[in-house]
């Protein structure tokens, strides 16, 4: 499971209960969860990176990634579908495999998606490539969600594509299977320590450097950090641990590699006493994360740049919000967790960022 993986089946099961079919594709890979309640087909591809050389995984990518649109283009031609929605909108090598759906959209198929990351500035590629795929991958779509005001950058005029902004409703995680002072007995971390958690996948943009760097200066600190690496391109979990070592602060950190089980999750949250969102600037979406730092009420410390995390995070008080990729902000911003309070409107944020109000939307747009 992950991010993208948890938003569609909330998505998902909020749209069937108004009343919505829903068929998700899914790869064979991704067991079908208990509490679903629309209908799944494991026709996709899985790309499995395995001990090849850097070079045949990215081969290997590419030809499943063309392979999983030619498969969803014969579903939809098959089903007779009228409607798709993308869980995700993405560019990589669109105009290669976007020709299919624009022929679709012609015959009067109305494709929507997903814009988590509405600023697309991870480029692969020249950047004239860049931005021929960023146009092929928005030119059938007719509908896009995104969760923050915004002008998409779709290259070419689409005047014929709508944007709508919807929320980010919290992740219901199971609740703990273990008390706080059990999870903490298990990770060897003193019952009235201070804990910070760093949850997610790891990856340069979530700063986890400067963390480290910060805990430093903040002796009684203790931190956790759950994850797996995100990609091959990224510093791996061997990095932070010896940059803790240098520091001299290992024995305060608290490592788990690998995915987390849903089972596990609540218990992390309920550890601890502040969660990390500490992004980069060039971070400007919604956070998954912090749809489960509501779910388990636990104020975070955050930063990225404009957008929905900045946004939620200041107008509902779920946190201190500090300027991102910076180390003195955010060492200010943990002092302030440390020795300040602070009543987050949890309530208030899961009413106005429902499920059940980001499929009325979509379901406005893309199916009424």
């Amino acid at each position: 499971m992950g991010g993208l993986a948890d938003y569609a089946h909330e998505q998902a099961n909020a749209l069937a209960e108004l009343g919505v079919a829903v068929v998700m594709l899914t790869t064979a890979q991704h067991l079908p969860r208990a509490n679903r309640r629309y209908q799944t087909r494991p026709v996709l591809t899985d790309s499995s990176g395995g001990s090849r050389s850097k070079l045949a995984r990215r081969i290997s990518w590419v030809r499943c990634l063309l392979k999983n649109f030619r498969t969803l283009n014969q579903e939809i031609r098959k089903g007779d579908y009228q409607t798709v929605l993308l869980g995700a909108y993405f560019e990589y090598f669109a105009p290669l495999w976007a020709g299919q759906f624009r022929s679709l959209a012609r015959a009067k198929v109305k494709f929507g998606a997903i814009v988590h990351d509405p600023v697309r500035d991870y480029v692969l590629g020249p950047r004239w490539w860049h931005r021929r795929s960023m146009a092929a991958a928005y030119s059938f779509l007719s509908e896009a969600f995104v969760h923050e005001e915004i002008q998409l950058d779709t290259v070419c005029p689409m005047p014929a594509l709508r944007t709508t902004v919807i929320p980010h409703g919290p992740f219901y995680f199971p609740d703990p299977t273990e008390s706080r002072s059990q999870t903490r007995k298990k990770l060897t971390i003193p019952e009235n320590a201070f804990t910070i958690l760093s949850f997610g996948h790891i990856r340069d943009g979530k700063n986890l450097d400067l963390a480290l760097r910060a805990l430093a200066d903040l002796p009684s600190v203790y931190l956790v950090v759950a994850g797996k690496e995100q990609s091959s391109t990224q510093r791996p979990i061997t990095y932070y641990q010896e940059l803790a070592g240098t520091l001299g602060i290992q024995e305060r950190c608290r490592w788990i590699h690998g995915h987390v089980p849903e089972n596990e999750i609540g218990n992390l949250f309920a550890g601890s006493d502040l969660v990390l969102l500490i992004y980069s600037k060039n971070f400007r979406s919604a956070s998954g994360v912090l749809n489960t730092a509501v779910r388990y009420r636990k104020p975070c410390v955050a930063s990225a740049g404009a957008g929905n995390l900045k946004s939620v995070v200041e107008r509902y008080k779920l946190g201190w919000f500090v300027e991102p990729d910076s180390l003195p902000a955010l060492k200010s911003g943990m002092e302030l967790a440390l020795r300040a309070g602070i009543n987050p409107r949890w309530d208030v944020y899961e009413s106005d960022n429902s499920w059940q109000r980001n499929a009325q939307l979509v379901k406005e747009r893309m199916f009424d």
